[in-house]
């Protein structure tokens, strides 16, 4: 009973934006045939959960994210 759990990113402040409804069912889509093509893992007890986090509570490299992305190349 595989369960998956995709952590993104909720843009543009406290209403902002995540993927979207047609994207979030392709990642579920996606995640479950490749564990059931991959390892066998019946799609019928797969489960995919996707939390959308506010972008001020990521963070990555010791910084906020905001700042991380102002370092990239």
């Amino acid at each position: 009973m595989p369960y998956v759990n995709i952590k993104v990113t909720r843009e543009g402040g406290p209403a902002g934006t995540g993927p979207s409804v047609d994207q979030k069912a392709q990642l579920i889509s996606g995640i479950t045939g490749l564990l059931q093509d991959i390892l066998g893992k019946n799609p019928a007890t797969t489960f995919v959960v996707i939390d959308e986090v506010a972008l001020e509570d990521w963070g990555v490299g010791g910084l906020p994210v905001q700042d991380y992305r102002k370092q990239a190349p």
